[in-house]
């Protein structure tokens, strides 16, 4: 019987998906042939931080989240995102093999959605080959997942205006659309977030911000049931573990494990209810969202003001990021991201985002 043949024979009594395999990782995940991840390629892949949010949130909705937990932050030309959630979670043995290629746990589900195909394999090793790092943090089957990228923005670019909130519109099919705003990454979540509303909620915000949001979840649910049923933080769910820490110091060894970021002094206010817990960009999209009718334009108005030039502005935004540093180093202060510039009819307003090491 020659090869074709034989390769006929099999397709004959096969649904075809073995035929797909390449190799057989077990606890659900494949390595799939070349040609099958090739069919399954998405529209675009990864050219910006923008790129790689987007596909960390579709992996956290594949695995079942129903709550994801974004914290991001930038250093210099050095961007981290942490993405935390609440879904199935990952088998330790899988931690490294799913970011090498066309590894994947969705053989027979390859979702087709508004970002393209996804379930190829290649989504986490495309984010790998364009990233200074990425790493399982924390994952166990059941227990939800931790996911840590370190991006060089020298080489993966982002929006250069990451602080400008968009704003929503109503189509006139009645459904909610993101109607302006740069493609940042709080877009990128708007985006997803409104897509899938019913069924998840995004938190975003820095690694203090998405630690006190754990907390205080963490918290409610505990008081909830009456009393915690996990002595050891690390056999509780991913999500619950820094509410079930007994001081700032319990904190901060937790939150270094799931990949977030902080300092001691921070890890404390956090214990004390000082920091602000992250919020659903969604929610306060739709918060600012009014139908209101426009007021009339006075023709009267001098309408005459100032406006920069993106290049100005964003030389201006350098200089004064570094003139930042000299009061910055003194208050042990740091930029949370680049100073926000609003021209005014009375004059320019510039507001430094900081953190607090």
């Amino acid at each position: 019987m020659s090869e074709r043949s034989l390769v006929d024979f099999v397709k004959t009594f096969s649904s075809g998906s073995n035929l797909a395999v390449e190799d057989d990782l077990g606890r659900g995940f494949v390595r799939l042939q070349t040609a099958e991840a090739e069919r399954r390629q998405a529209k675009h892949d990864i050219r910006s931080v923008e790129d790689i949010v987007i596909e960390l949130l579709r992996n956290s909705r594949d695995a079942q989240a129903s709550s994801i937990y974004l914290a991001t932050g930038k250093s210099k030309n050095q961007r981290t995102l942490t993405v935390i959630d609440n879904g199935v979670g990952i088998h330790p043995s899988m931690h490294e093999r799913i970011f090498e290629p066309r590894v994947t746990s969705k053989l027979d589900s390859m979702v087709m959605d508004t970002w393209g195909v996804h379930g190829r394999g290649m989504a986490l090793y495309s984010i790998s080959c364009n990233s200074q790092n990425a790493a399982v943090m924390a994952s166990e089957e059941g227990l939800g997942t931790s996911i840590r990228i370190g991006v060089n923005l020298t080489e993966l670019p982002e929006i250069a205006d990451q602080s400008s909130f968009p704003k929503l519109k109503r189509g006139i099919d009645g459904r909610m659309r993101v109607n302006s705003g740069p493609h940042n990454v709080l877009r990128t979540v708007v985006e997803f977030a409104l897509v899938y509303q019913d069924t998840l909620r995004v938190y975003v915000g820095s690694p203090a911000e998405i630690a006190a949001r754990l907390v205080a979840e963490g918290r409610s649910s505990i008081q909830q049931t009456g009393s915690s049923p996990w002595e050891d933080p690390a056999t509780a769910p991913i999500w619950l573990r820094p509410s079930l820490a007994h001081n700032a110091r319990d904190l901060l060894s937790i939150c270094a494990d799931l990949g977030l970021t902080i300092s001691e002094r921070t890890a404390h206010r956090v214990m004390a209810g000082e920091i602000k817990p992250a919020v659903q960009p969604l929610e306060r999209a739709l918060n600012s969202f009014s139908e209101a009718i426009a007021p009339q334009i006075d023709i009267y108005q001098d309408a005459r003001g100032l406006k920069l030039t993106k290049d100005d502005e964003a030389s201006f935004s350098h200089s004064l990021a570094k003139a930042f540093n000299t009061i910055g180093e003194k208050y042990y202060l740091q930029l949370a991201d680049n100073p926000r510039i609003r021209v005014t009819k009375e004059g320019i307003v510039v507001t430094f985002p900081v953190e607090k090491e």
